[in-house]
């Protein structure tokens, strides 16, 4: 029997590798602090494997597969980008757990994509360089419709992370599985308000991610999320899902940084099973 042993929520910002220094010094050392301090307290979870939801940024799927939902099942690599300080090469992949995870769906009403190979893009590559690289553990790239319609809907993302969550109980081996969100949180993307960012909106996503809300983050409108937080808060779906693959849980705020000039909202969160919560 495996068990979802806890999560994390972080940003994938690629602007942090293509314009490092454009942030004062301050704000660059707190965001790669929390980064750091996210691989440590993944380090200490001791996980067989890191399952990463990422967001579909039209670079891997274009108009001729649009899916709601697919896991990577088999042999990884990436970035498909081109991205400073990340070359593209193999991932290390948790297949018989991916495939598990995807069967244990399909019986049980969930519609998987599959992907039997694979190539990952930044919201995947980015957070496992940063966070679980060092140590070496397997990944299982999962990837949501966050930003092309047609869009997964908020209340399915929370039955994407459930779905999750009963796969890894039912698996045979004992895996530790960690999953993170990969995310937003505002930032507007290729439209004329690119750059602003509304820190109320990411203050108000992160005190429900503290008290482990997830059905108030799943029941925001898209168009309100759209119009307070732009298009890229649309991303929210990943938190979303990983919360639900957590369980009932509450939420630890390790960092928060609007940072303009990354155009994004950066937070960090981690997600405790309400089991670990209460013990501590």
């Amino acid at each position: 029997m495996g068990t979802v042993v806890g999560g994390f929520l972080l940003p994938h910002d690629p602007m942090m590798l293509t314009h490092p220094d454009a942030p004062p010094a301050p704000v660059r050392d707190r965001v790669h602090h929390a980064y750091a301090e996210i691989s440590r307290r993944l380090a200490a979870l001791d996980p067989t494997t890191v399952l990463i939801i990422g967001a579909d940024h039209y670079i891997l799927f274009g108009p001729g597969c649009l899916p709601q939902m697919l896991i990577a099942t088999g042999d990884l690599d990436g970035p498909v980008e081109r991205l400073p300080g990340l070359t593209r090469g193999p991932l290390p992949d948790n297949a018989p757990l991916a495939r598990h995870i995807a069967a244990h769906g399909h019986r049980n009403g969930v519609d998987w994509a599959v992907a039997p190979t694979f190539t990952a893009d930044h919201s995947v590559v980015i957070p496992y360089h940063l966070v679980a690289e060092p140590l070496g553990v397997p990944v299982i790239p999962v990837y949501l419709a966050c930003g092309v319609e047609p869009l997964i809907p908020l209340p399915r993302a929370v039955r994407v992370g459930e779905a999750i969550r009963a796969a890894v109980q039912d698996a045979d081996e004992d895996e530790r599985v960690v999953v993170i969100g990969s995310g937003g949180i505002s930032h507007w993307v290729g439209t004329e308000r690119m750059g602003e960012l509304n820190t109320d909106f990411d203050r108000m996503v992160l005190d429900r991610v503290t008290a482990g809300d997830t059905a108030g983050l799943a029941g925001l409108d898209d168009g309100r999320i759209q119009a307070e937080a732009g298009n890229g808060a649309l991303e929210i779906r990943t938190f979303v899902a990983a919360m639900a693959a957590v369980g009932p849980c509450r939420g630890e705020v390790i960092g928060y940084e609007a940072v303009p000039e990354w155009i994004t909202g950066l937070g960090f969160a981690e997600l405790l099973p309400l089991e670990t919560a209460d013990a501590l």
